[in-house]
């Protein structure tokens, strides 16, 4: 009896271990999940204290809508760090297939009261993402940047045209993937991209509206010093980026980034002129958009000033 009393005032009189930070607790789960426990990750922490952790929030598209410019504006941020490239692990089937412990090996080494983030375009348009990564961590802070679809259409061609250049390899004109037989081409995967409604519908179906930042990209490129303190209270980080980090570079025609007296602007690729398009073409291309995106705002619950 008084063995049974003893084990019972010890029992009381431990400690109860009450972690300081729930996202820290969420990360042993995590690992837990990826079969890597602390003797398995030993790779993942160095000497002085940093780790790499998977990420608290990611950049999840769209192709050619700013994402790119959006994390090199949060990177200037001291409590962000960011995964230089772009993983694809959750839209990648070789990837996916390595699990989350190679995940893990993809993201920086930061401290524990930082926030990784990584950022890969594709996983706003990718069915199989959003179930994949509510599946890692159903209470992840998403961050979707979008500009207007017609542009959008416009610079995703861009993007693949310059492409095809660099490799001096010949590619048709953006009218023969627009127009099919005197009509639209709604076949064209470009177009696809740029139905909003399509895919934030697929992300609701996983995460409430709250855990999902839309940034607006048209905005960012005129003023983006608004935009990102925005995605700073969103993420609920202090209010470190300020008006003097940016400045306008009249020879490039956009915003470049002050951090610590050191300028830097986003590579060469960014802010390619479109091609012509005729007039009416355009024109098409808008209507086209036109119910698609008044879907895509009674979703959202909010407007954004594209054709």
């Amino acid at each position: 009896m008084a063995a049974l009393l003893l084990g019972a005032v010890l029992l009381v009189a431990q400690p109860q271990l009450v972690p300081s930070r729930p996202a820290e607790l969420g990360q042993q789960e995590l690992l837990r999940k990826a079969g890597t426990l602390q003797d398995d990750v030993r790779d993942g922490a160095a000497p002085n204290g940093s780790a790499q952790q998977l990420p608290q929030t990611i950049i999840i598209g769209v192709r050619k809508g700013g994402t790119r410019a959006l994390l090199e504006m949060l990177s200037l941020h001291p409590d962000v760090a960011a995964a230089e490239n772009e993983v694809h692990f959750f839209d990648w089937e070789e990837h996916y297939g390595h699990g989350l412990g190679w995940y893990l090996s993809q993201m920086p080494f930061s401290w524990p009261h930082q926030l990784t983030v990584e950022k890969t375009p594709a996983y706003f348009t990718s069915p199989k993402v959003p179930e994949r990564v509510h599946s890692m961590n159903p209470s992840i802070r998403l961050l979707l940047i979008l500009r207007d679809p017609s542009e959008r259409v416009l610079s995703d061609y861009t993007q693949v045209f310059y492409n095809h250049m660099q490799k001096r390899k010949p590619y048709p004109s953006i009218e023969e993937f627009l127009v099919r037989d005197g009509r639209l081409n709604v076949d064209y995967k470009a177009l696809n991209r740029s139905l909003y409604h399509v895919h934030m519908q697929n992300w609701l179906r996983f995460f409430p509206l709250r855990h999902i930042h839309i940034v607006d990209g048209d905005r960012l490129i005129r003023d983006p010093f608004p935009e990102i303190q925005k995605v700073e209270r969103f993420l609920k980080l202090s209010p470190q980026i300020n008006a003097s980090n940016f400045y306008f570079n009249k020879t490039k025609g956009f915003y470049c980034l002050r951090d610590s007296g050191r300028d830097r602007c986003l590579h060469e690729s960014k802010g390619r002129a479109h091609p012509q398009v005729d007039p009416k073409l355009l024109n098409k291309l808008h209507e086209y958009f036109h119910e698609p995106n008044k879907k895509f705002f009674e979703l959202v619950g909010r407007t954004f000033d594209w054709h």
